[in-house]
């Protein structure tokens, strides 16, 4: 039992919350099942301390299929809300490793019990945090609880792991073409869906094409897996989509093996896909995914890669290319569309030297706002005036620590020559002196440059308004990193173009712009 002081105050009320937990939802649903039997344990402890003025507060915290490990359970959070409200003063488990397992969050919420005064009591132990014997104690027994929890579940993988080297199957979710016998844990093959991977495998190495593959699935009316959970539930089988294609066509049980951290066993069942066609549809998609690679590498480096989203789809859109007589030509198309069997959004895909024209015509309309412009200034004025501040301050701090240098170094080059490590100390001295100066003359330098080139408003307004002269000029790359610079988010509908700014990323254009501006005058001058 943890009490406080408070506990043995005579003539006072203290309202005893009852916690409980079980790890799983297994016998929940009985009558009376271990929360009932926990809760009913702790009613009794406290009508026992009656006379001390406990009493059983009728709110039930019970955490039924919830892990001591974590702090993530409904009841605990709402019995912690509870006590930093003032609405507990003891708090009463079955024992200590019902309220957690882990010794860093069961400290945490003995510190929170300390602070708030509330007090903590296990049915089955008995400790006391009023002293450090107590706390000692309870710090091993909630170690110990850790331990084991860890013991088990280590048990529970070198179990699984072992299952899976001799091939056999370890449950989840019951994978098209097989039946699971519950009792022999095993996967017994489903002589029709077993004919749908066949279908699958093949078609797709006549055709290469995982989207045409789902499309033809769906027009001839077959469903993904439709299974039933050990409660009885029935999981409906869905459409097919690319990704639900490629989850077979990856999926070695259908070659008779279980694949285990990257290394594959020989398996209990029976293969539904010979050798010779599974290494053919594995060197499609080998091929198909250095195709897509290629893609990606366009991605990277289109300027609205990131940035522009589908408006009716609501996701984003990438880039893709075609060739047409040695010039190629660039898309943005809608990503969910693309893993649709039958294509059914009306934006699809637009051509990128459109919508990139349009965008920068956009801003560069933006950019001549004269109230943009003054917004855009003064917020350039105030990050100026912020960092000159910093850098006077560095300046300052510098300086001290130079002349705190250099009078040390002075009074060692005028010692009478006695002390032995004079010239050791001297050398350092010498050393931090120079140390302090390199650090001082960029600050200086920067200081000098930034009151001689203070940005005005005509500065903005010039940076602005060259950004077009200088989009033509630009790399990929570096357009890619400009629009981010500038842009939220751009979103395309069958009505028009929704664009939202960055005003931040407008005050850094404009600096890094200006300074752009003044670089080709002086080069021109």
């Amino acid at each position: 039992m943890l009490n406080n002081t408070n506990t043995q105050q005579s003539g006072k009320i203290l309202r005893c919350a009852i916690y409980t937990r079980k790890s799983h939802e297994e016998g929940l649903d009985q009558d009376f099942n271990s929360l009932d039997a926990q809760r009913e344990a702790g009613e009794a402890y406290i009508e026992s301390q009656k006379l001390q003025g406990w009493r059983a507060l009728p709110t039930r915290y019970d955490d039924g299929g919830f892990s001591g490990g974590t702090m993530e359970r409904p009841a605990l959070k709402q019995l912690l809300a509870d006590i930093d409200d003032g609405k507990v003063d003891l708090i009463v488990v079955y024992k200590i490793d019902r309220l957690s397992r882990s010794l860093l969050d069961f400290m945490k919420m003995i510190e929170l019990f300390n602070e708030k005064e509330v007090s903590f009591v296990s049915v089955t132990q008995h400790f006391s945090t009023t002293d450090p014997t107590g706390r000692m104690f309870l710090g091993i027994l909630i170690t110990f609880a850790q331990y084991e929890r860890e013991v088990i579940g280590e048990r529970i993988r070198d179990k699984v792991s072992a299952a899976k080297r001799r091939g056999k199957y370890c449950g989840g979710v019951p994978p098209l073409g097989y039946d699971v016998d519950r009792d022999q844990k095993k996967l017994l093959v489903n002589l029709e869906e077993a004919k749908l991977i066949q279908l699958i495998f093949r078609r797709y190495t006549q055709l290469a094409s995982a989207q045409q593959v789902a499309q033809e699935l769906n027009e001839q009316g077959y469903k993904t897996k439709s299974w039933t959970t050990k409660k009885g539930i029935v999981r409906e089988g869905t459409q097919w989509n690319t990704a639900q294609i490629y989850r077979q066509l990856n999926n070695r049980l259908y070659l008779g093996e279980i694949a285990y951290k990257g290394k594959n066993y020989p398996a209990e069942h029976d293969a539904l896909i010979d050798q010779k066609l599974w290494d053919k549809a594995q060197a499609l998609l080998a091929e198909n995914h250095r195709a897509k690679s290629t893609k990606a590498r366009v991605k990277t480096i289109s300027p609205l890669s990131g940035v522009i989203r589908c408006g009716h789809c609501d996701c984003s859109m990438g880039i893709t290319y075609t060739k047409k007589k040695d010039r190629r030509y660039s898309y943005y198309i809608c990503e969910k569309d693309q893993k649709r069997p039958v294509s059914q959004c009306p934006i699809k895909r637009i051509p990128s030297g459109d919508i990139e024209k349009v965008i920068l015509e956009q801003l560069s309309a933006v950019f001549r706002t004269p109230t943009l412009v003054a917004k855009t200034y003064f917020t350039a004025r105030e990050i100026e005036n912020e960092e000159r501040e910093r850098l006077v301050a560095q300046r300052l701090k510098l300086k001290e620590e130079l002349r705190a240098a250099q009078r040390d170094a002075l009074a060692l080059m005028s010692a009478d020559g006695t002390d032995p490590d004079a010239f050791t100390q001297l050398t350092e001295a010498n050393r931090q002196v120079g140390e302090l100066s390199g650090q001082l003359e960029p600050v200086v330098a920067k200081l000098n440059t930034m009151k001689k080139g203070a940005i005005t408003e005509a500065d903005v307004s010039s940076a602005f308004q060259s950004v077009e002269t200088f989009w033509e000029d630009l790399f990929p790359l570096e357009r890619n990193r400009l629009i981010h610079l500038l842009v939220e988010r751009i979103e395309i509908k069958k009505n028009g173009i929704d664009m939202t700014l960055k005003t931040n990323g407008l005050t850094g254009l404009a600096t890094e712009l200006t300074g752009l501006v003044e670089e080709a005058e002086g080069r021109n001058a």
